[in-house]
């Protein structure tokens, strides 16, 4: 019963952290811009993966996408490479893991296959994990580096006008997905144990004998010097026989009968 709960529960938390991941992906409020210095504005900016947006004080919102990729920077790329992996494994991940449920039967399935099939899942959820926490963290360290040196130049004075931008509320969305995705993909692997059969972890071997088959009998154990001689049993006529008297008592002969 805990292996079904274990496995129910990875899926579902798995399958909000996949969640989490796409929405992250589609947001475009993964970087914002900053209102520390200029807090009325009647323009706001704020950027995303695939479009940037303006948005005025009066309610209109103006979108434009990135109509280019060899513009972009090398890294903003390996960003977007890294969500739409990690969307690709989580959605994989979910298929394999819907037919590995204990709870689910399909055919003549056996608790084998579903352990191999819940390992499996589990390991696609952790690398998706993985990857979304990777692209976020790179992202944000790029608006990190970018923040600073746009700081640094508006109180050397190079520009009069500098937009920073700061952390938006996908890259929140984008951590606590991965992190749920990951801890999805570890309880599926800690399922996979419990769904393995007990013959298949322990195998018994049998251990023949070359020889015939040889008891042993527990008893006193004694310890010969192994020089001593070889006693024999002397059989005599004398003594087998025994002459009996006429009044019925048993007689033996003498020793001079044998001279």
């Amino acid at each position: 019963m805990s292996v079904t709960i274990c496995q129910s529960m990875g899926f579902v938390v798995s399958a909000l952290g996949i969640g989490g991941i796409i929405a992250s992906t589609c947001m475009d409020q993964w970087s914002t811009q900053d209102l520390y210095n200029n807090p009325v504005t009647a323009v706001f900016n704020y950027q995303g993966l695939w479009r940037t947006c303006v948005r005025e004080s009066s309610g209109f919102t103006e979108c434009r996408g990135y109509f280019t990729i060899l513009g972009l920077p090398a890294m903003f790329q390996a960003v977007r490479a890294l969500m739409i992996v990690g969307i690709v494994l989580g959605i994989l991940g979910l298929l394999v893991c819907i037919f590995a449920l204990k709870c689910i039967r399909i055919g003549n399935m056996e608790d084998s296959a579903k352990a191999n099939m819940t390992l499996t899942s589990g390991i696609m959820f952790i690398v998706a994990g993985l990857c979304a926490i990777t692209g976020v963290s790179v992202f944000a360290n790029m608006l990190v580096t970018n923040f600073w040196m746009s700081t640094a130049n508006m109180y050397q004075g190079m520009q009069n006008v500098q937009n920073r931008y700061t952390f938006g509320s996908a890259l929140f969305v984008g951590w606590v997905a991965g992190g749920l995705a990951l801890v999805g993909g570890i309880m599926m692997c800690l399922a996979c144990r419990g769904l393995i059969p007990e013959e298949s972890r322990y195998k018994a071997v049998s251990y023949n004998a070359s020889g015939r088959n040889i008891s042993y009998r527990t008893g006193p154990y004694k310890v010969g010097s192994g020089y001593e001689p070889e006693t024999k049993t002397r059989k005599s006529t004398g003594y087998e026989e025994a002459a009996r008297s006429e009044d019925g008592r048993r007689s033996y002969p003498s020793k001079y009968d044998y001279v």
